[in-house]
């Protein structure tokens, strides 16, 4: 990409005080927000140096559903639980929350780095130190190896993108937020290009990057994508990009099976041939660079607005929970008690005996219904897109970050 390339590109960022890097990417503000997800330690030999966090309602039902939660760039496991809603979700739902969150010293701006060789490949890096945190969860809560689920915002649904490629055999299902196709970036200059061209690639190239992640063969995990028209970070094109690797790897034909409107919003569906929706792509209307929040399908409100936390008249969190079979049935202690999960100390430290079996090479090198269609409902009047804020003075920061000028 040319030097004038990338000028133009950045002018289209909004400003951002201490850019650095991809720090545009997601980032927010909410950090100190208060959410009852409990730091764990001693999930095995982490070589990506993440942090694990991870809320379990009391009385978990037998055999439950697990969801891994991706936060954005700036973001933090907590921030985004309670921008989002995922613990009160988890709460009312009966399943575990799983929320990984990365560190200054991995990235300056907290991003996962969806972008590095060296930690997006199977049994390696941060892709194998979320891999780990999934398995400490198995072994401490008996979960449903068959019911778990992975979800991210920006940074976080690019890294998404890498698990579900990576490890295709742990995740029945993801959902892709303002994200972008696996294996597209190998370093930060193509990360920058791949977020402002969101470059057309044939269907067979998009999923061979998947199908060669992995020595797995099928079958493959459903995927659900969600971004705002009106996205000026990560350009809208990759969520064409994203649906179409997908439907490769499913061998899905391009053109939708069933489209139609959710609250308001274009939704396009796949579905196999048992008549299970297996890809679906939402196209927030007029909306910027975020994680759309509205209403849930029950009349509730699961999180709350903030920084690329944006208020768009649909809950991805609830839509998402409902694509993985999440909402058919209420916890009793939900039902019991409506309110959210009270917040309890984030600097709790738990171990398990579960991290002795994680240490072993042999576990190591393994570490790793029907489709209904969407209720068409009146489209709203168009809003204005919510915007971030613009990068001005930082593009000579950027520039040198993507290698670009020294």
């Amino acid at each position: 990409m040319s030097l004038a390339k990338n000028v133009e590109f950045l002018r289209h960022f909004p400003k951002l005080n201490g850019f650095n890097g991809l720090g545009i990417y997601g980032r927010t503000a909410s950090a100190g927000a208060e959410s009852p997800l409990v730091e764990i330690d001693g999930f095995g030999t982490n070589p990506g140096a993440l942090k694990m966090f991870a809320y379990v309602p009391e009385q978990l039902p037998r055999a439950s559903a697990l969801v891994v939660v991706l936060h954005g760039c700036g973001q933090t496991a907590a921030g985004y639980d309670f921008g989002t809603g995922w613990s009160t979700l988890a709460k009312r739902y009966g399943f575990a929350l799983l929320m990984p969150e990365q560190q200054a010293a991995n990235n300056a701006n907290t991003c996962f780095n969806w972008f590095n060789p060296g930690d997006i490949a199977r049994g390696r890096g941060e892709a194998a130190s979320i891999r780990q945190m999934v398995a400490r969860m198995v072994a401490d809560h008996k979960i449903d190896a068959r019911r778990i689920y992975i979800t991210g915002l920006s940074a976080g649904g690019a890294m998404t993108s890498v698990m579900l490629a990576t490890y295709p055999e742990v995740f029945a299902g993801g959902a892709i937020i303002a994200g972008l196709p696996y294996g597209i970036a190998s370093n930060v200059r193509e990360a920058l290009g791949g977020m402002m061209q969101s470059t057309s690639r044939p269907a067979g190239k998009l999923g061979d990057l998947v199908r060669k992640a992995s020595k797995h063969k099928g079958p493959w995990p459903k995927v659900s994508v969600w971004h705002g028209s009106a996205d000026r970070t990560v350009n809208p094109g990759n969520a064409n990009e994203i649906a179409k690797q997908w439907l490769d790897v499913h061998g899905l034909p391009a053109a939708p099976m069933s489209t139609g409107d959710v609250d308001g919003h274009p939704r396009d569906v796949w579905w196999n041939e048992d008549g299970e929706t297996v890809v679906e792509s939402y196209t927030i209307s007029d909306m910027a660079h975020g994680t759309p929040l509205g209403l849930a399908g029950n009349d509730e409100r699961y999180g709350a607005e903030g920084a690329f936390l944006i208020e768009a008249g649909i809950s991805s969190s609830y839509h998402i929970a409902d694509f993985f079979g999440l909402t058919d049935r209420v916890s009793p202690v939900s039902e019991a008690a409506k309110e959210a999960a009270k917040p309890t100390p984030s600097s709790k430290t738990v171990r398990s005996a579960a991290t002795e079996s994680l240490q072993s090479s042999d576990l190591a090198a393994t570490l790793w219904s029907r489709a209904h269609k969407p209720v068409r409902q009146p489209k709203p009047a168009p809003r204005e897109p919510k915007r971030g804020i613009d990068v001005g003075a930082v593009i000579t920061r950027a520039l040198t970050a993507a290698g670009l000028m020294k």
